[in-house]
């Protein structure tokens, strides 16, 4: 029995990777995490640093965990920043850590992947990596709930909530039974917002994966990189992600194009997984009102409707979600402190946060635009 530490998923075959991620979430398999490396989203220079770890017995991969060594906290989604700056000030070192994530995409999904008795094992075994490898502190965000039954019990990690919005499809025919089960204050907002982006002339085209040329990767990595750009960041992802992931899991990808008088101006990015449609980028080269709420919100429940997914995640934060039917949703993260002081001050911290998270979280669901029972 051996904890092997992988730093290129190239290295290991693609069926055994997956044979392990039995759950229908994209953002786990080979081809997602593989393209990521390879097309320079990682490695050197980037601050993330593969080092996924496996949980062999008898040569064989039983279970494993994507992972990284982050020599910062950006692109996680679980802001850890406050703690590195407590960590700077007492001259605790913070970095290097050990990070278990979908890198820049905060989505819940597997990470110990694989059997539940070796993945146990394998989370028994990070201890002692961490101080072989000198990590000084171990993360796994958004876990889901089968990370969850194997993690509650082990000594040493904290649990960290945070909240997220979903949107759920029960069944409706169509958007407008959706609208009928708003009030009507909300329902003629969300009206309103849609037939100004359609007097604007704009019209609205899915296509997946197979279906885009290198042109519309062009002009989808131009919208992408600009929602960066106006803020004055670089954007995580390269161009030559988007190319690599077309070829090699088409199936999943969905790209809703926002054309206006023949021409391409916006884009939202999804990747679909069972049941669930995930909006991931969007980004436009001129702005229009509502047209980000049509394209990354509507355009999405739309389709998600005609598709018969049941489940719309459309990323990270966003309160405005709320009264267009997005609703709260509770994610956990998981940390493992060596420093024995940085670990009593966070747990403090985590057992007020979590008492907040529920409590906003209860708060929200006033704000969602449903009927209210009589």
């Amino acid at each position: 029995m051996s904890l092997t530490l992988l730093t290129q998923l190239a290295d290991f075959p693609a069926s055994q990777w997956d044979a392990l991620t039995p759950d229908t979430s994209p953002f786990t398999r080979h081809a997602f995490l593989s393209t990521l490396e390879e097309s320079g989203c990682l490695g050197k220079g980037t601050g993330w640093q593969p080092e996924h770890l496996l949980w062999c017995e008898k040569g064989q991969a039983l279970a494993a965990v994507p992972g990284y060594r982050k020599a910062h906290s950006r692109g996680e989604y679980v802001f850890d920043h406050a703690w590195a700056d407590a960590c700077q000030r007492a001259g605790i070192p913070y970095y290097p850590k050990w990070l278990a994530a979908v890198p820049f995409s905060p989505v819940t999904g597997g990470r110990l992947l694989g059997e539940a008795a070796a993945g146990k094992k394998l989370l028994q075994a990070i201890p002692d990596f961490l101080h072989q490898q000198q990590r000084h502190s171990a993360h796994i965000n958004f876990s889901d709930a089968h990370t969850h039954a194997i993690m509650q019990d082990e000594p040493g990690w904290l649990l960290r909530l945070g909240c997220q919005y979903h949107w759920r499809n029960p069944g409706y025919r169509d958007f407008q039974d959706f609208l009928d089960q708003l009030m009507s204050r909300k329902r003629k907002q969300i009206r309103r917002e849609r037939e100004r982006v359609a007097s604007q002339g704009f019209e609205f085209s899915w296509r997946a994966g197979h279906q885009l040329s290198e042109a519309h990767w062009d002009f989808v990595y131009a919208c992408y990189a600009n929602t960066y750009a106006v803020r004055g960041q670089r954007p995580y992802l390269t161009r030559h992600f988007f190319s690599l992931l077309a070829e090699r899991m088409p199936e999943a990808i969905r790209v809703v194009l926002a054309t206006r008088q023949g021409q391409a101006v916006a884009m939202a990015f999804s990747l679909a997984g069972g049941s669930s449609l995930y909006g991931r980028y969007w980004g436009c080269l001129e702005e229009f009102n509502h047209l980000h709420f049509e394209t990354c919100f509507y355009q999405g429940m739309e389709y998600a409707i005609a598709q018969g997914l049941s489940r719309f995640d459309a990323g990270a934060q966003g309160e405005h979600k709320l009264v267009r039917g997005f609703e709260p949703v509770i994610t956990e993260s998981w940390h493992l402190l060596r420093h024995e002081g940085l670990h009593d001050a966070v747990a403090d911290f985590l057992r007020q946060e979590r008492e907040g998270v529920h409590a906003w979280a209860e708060e929200a669901r006033l704000a969602l635009p449903f009927h209210r029972p009589a």
